[in-house]
């Protein structure tokens, strides 16, 4: 979808020409806002128009195709504008992970998407910069780590939930279902023992539509529409799919206000049952101290909250659907995982030690977080400083996107690329190895907090589902047609 159709979808009212003549008149009075190369030498790029940018080439559906597409031209660094906004991208393997990891500190700034910082005001720990980002960021990371990250407790947290979610599918007794609400629920059911401290039933109706909500946010964030409000908020500011987006931002507040009340007001400092209690003490003993200028303020604690729901369930279960999608397209490699399962574990419970037995299903799971590619531009980063980077001067705050579609499919670091290829992740004799340019958490200051959380999660929920259950397509619907094209939003989804 290019700019033109979203322009012809988004008003009956306003014509093409009359929206051309404005972005015109606009260009004539802020033809200034496009930087110049003048004597730096500056990342190359296609011709861009004035006001429109590149947006005219961008296919909005599917932007990362686009850019990665470009970048076959105009190499691993190159730019575009999304309208008058210049971007920067950067594209392949050693590239992101030079910028990432080797520059961390001049890539390592946010530039939230209007549409979240509308919401987010620069709090939380995704879209935030400076102190506050470091303050949330530590303090997250630790607390995560506290309440069962990465250890035993948090194991058998996600093998209790896999037994939920186990009942839910044998409820079904065989007969063709959607498992979205399901798996996301059970997914979201691990950070919310952490976050909150306890668990939720899949029919209480408060979780079952804060679940629902935040999925649809993601999908309405990446929408084309969207993405023509963050480039021309004057223009696009009265859609209604923004004005759906700041309901459900106000719906997720309102629903999580009652829960902060209740485990205030039964607070015990030596005893936190998760992350909000973690917070309120941190914030309680800083009031009580006199420090007026914390980072622990209420605001924070609701969008860090925010922040940590949304992506320990939306990402995970996201991936871990596809997983099953294409093990219903290809049997025989589910085949495979099942006949390696059963023979390494037969019918016992599995744990996360199991992992090192059983390579094939590692590779398996690996291979799916590559191929569906679910988070295809990462978040957008912001320059910190004037810099030089692989012989290109980069300005303090120019916005950039790590393509990280580009390193999940880069054709000279795998050999199959485009396919689902678990040999990708296996070495002659079979055994798992891992691979550098496995980046879909991305890298460096702002990689996924959870990561660790989610790798073992994806672990336990997958290996104990195809323990139990075979997946196969709809009735009627031959594997060879089962579509792999993703649906449009901020993840591939």
């Amino acid at each position: 979808m290019g700019v033109i159709d979203v322009f012809l979808q988004s008003s009956s009212s306003v014509s093409l020409l009359g929206i051309i003549a404005v972005l015109l008149l606009v260009y004539l009075v802020s033809s200034a806002s496009f930087d110049s190369q003048g004597e730096a030498k500056e990342p190359p790029g296609p011709t861009t128009l004035p006001v429109l940018g590149n947006l005219l080439q961008l296919d909005l559906k599917r932007p990362y195709y686009t850019l990665l597409e470009l970048s076959k031209k105009y190499g691993s660094v190159f730019t575009v504008y999304f309208g008058p906004q210049k971007v920067v991208v950067l594209a392949g393997y050693k590239t992101v992970k030079e910028a990432l990891v080797n520059y961390a500190e001049e890539f390592g700034d946010r530039d939230p998407l209007l549409i979240a910082e509308e919401d987010n005001q620069g709090h939380g720990v995704i879209c935030s910069n400076g102190d506050s980002w470091k303050e949330m960021r530590r303090f997250s990371l630790t607390n995560l780590r506290d309440f069962g990250m990465g250890k035993k407790a948090c194991e058998d947290k996600i093998i209790e939930e896999s037994h939920y979610l186990l009942e839910v599918f044998k409820n079904f007794k065989g007969e063709a279902f959607d498992t979205t609400h399901s798996v996301n629920s059970s997914v979201s059911n691990i950070i919310c023992s952490i976050i909150y401290g306890s668990r939720f039933e899949y029919d209480d109706p408060k979780f079952t539509s804060m679940v629902d909500v935040a999925n649809k946010r993601i999908e309405l964030t990446g929408s084309p529409l969207i993405q023509m409000y963050n480039i021309y908020p004057w223009m696009f500011k009265w859609l209604p799919v923004r004005r759906e987006i700041h309901k459900i931002n106000n719906f997720i507040k309102e629903e999580n206000f009652p829960i902060f009340r209740r485990l205030k007001e039964t607070l015990s400092p030596q005893m936190c049952r998760g992350f909000v209690d973690a917070f309120l003490v941190r914030q309680q003993s800083l009031e009580e101290s006199g420090n007026t200028s914390s980072h622990f303020h209420d605001e924070n604690l609701m969008m860090t909250v925010q922040n940590m729901f949304v992506a320990g369930t939306e990402t995970t279960s996201t991936t871990l659907r596809w997983g099953l999608l294409l093990m219903a397209k290809y049997p025989k490699i589910q085949d495979q995982v099942q006949e390696e399962i059963s023979r390494v574990i037969g019918s016992r419970q599995v744990q996360v030690e199991d992992r090192k037995n059983l390579p094939f299903t590692d590779a398996v799971i690996h291979e799916t977080q590559r191929l569906a590619n679910i988070v295809p531009m990462a978040l957008p980063h912001k320059v910190t400083r004037d810099f030089n980077f692989q012989g290109y001067f980069l300005k303090k705050g120019t916005t950039v996107y790590p393509l990280l579609t580009s390193v999940l499919y880069d054709e000279t670091e795998w050999e199959k690329p485009h396919s689902f290829y678990p040999a990708h992740f296996l070495d002659k004799d079979g055994k798992f190895v891992k691979r550098d340019a496995f980046m879909p958490f991305s890298a460096g200051r702002r990689i996924c907090l959870g990561e660790s959380l989610a790798r073992m999660e994806l672990f336990i929920f997958f290996t104990t589902l195809l323990q139990h259950f075979r997946f196969t397509p709809p009735p009627g619907v031959p594997e060879e047609e089962l579509d792999l094209t993703p649906r449009v939003g901020f993840t591939l989804n």
